[in-house]
């Protein structure tokens, strides 16, 4: 089982709530928030998705790298991350 079905639950939790502050920047914007307050909002949504990010990365590499069970899965499992890595630095 992958650990994104073993960790589905938490995961969509995560997701739900990075979907509520996005709606909430929505408002913001919707009621002429100050900017500044905008910002803060953007800070704390691009905070969660990168946690939401590393979390699902980290799980990655133990599960498919360190505990590929054939060295053919692990160098696939690197790959994914390396096209992953390169398109998220960018």
């Amino acid at each position: 089982m992958s650990h994104t079905v073993r960790e589905k639950t938490k995961l969509l939790a995560r997701v739900r709530r990075l979907k509520g502050q996005l709606e909430a920047v929505e408002r913001a914007l919707e009621v002429e928030t100050p900017c500044g307050d905008i910002l803060q909002l953007l800070s704390s949504i691009r905070g969660a998705l990168n946690g939401l990010t590393g979390e699902v990365m980290e799980d990655h590499l133990r599960e498919h790298v360190l505990h590929a069970e054939s060295d053919a899965e692990r160098s696939r499992a690197v790959d994914e991350l390396s096209a992953v890595l390169r398109t998220y630095v960018r």
